[in-house]
């Protein structure tokens, strides 16, 4: 079965930017075929769907909070999913996790440094 690692997350200053990754590591895995998404669960939250990316590179975003300031794109031969943060603010602190179907990573940790 195909498994998606996060990578990319860290301490950040607010205002800061960071981009997150997510490749599929697995083979047969018919990444472009797929429509992916990005979430995130903060501390004692239920996790929050912030946007999509269809196969044609279509998007649709879930969570007004990060709109304008996050973008999400793909990279279909390297099999790479990205999560583009930029005016990282306090509350952006959580994990975040990249999905696609039933399939969800690990995740990886973004902080807020301040």
């Amino acid at each position: 079965e195909p498994r998606l690692e996060e990578s990319g997350g860290g301490l950040v200053q607010p205002g800061g930017s960071l981009r997150l990754s997510c490749k599929v590591l697995g083979h047969s895995f018919g990444f472009d075929t797929y429509a992916l998404m990005w979430g995130r669960q903060a501390p004692g939250k239920d996790i929050e769907w912030l946007m999509m990316i269809d196969i044609n590179g279509d998007v649709k975003l879930f969570s007004d909070s990060v709109k304008g300031r996050f973008t999400i794109s793909r990279d279909n031969v390297q099999q790479t999913l990205y999560l583009q943060m930029n005016s990282l603010k306090p509350e952006d602190t959580a994990v975040y996790y990249c999905a696609t179907g039933s399939i969800k990573g690990q995740g990886t940790q973004v902080t807020d440094s301040s």
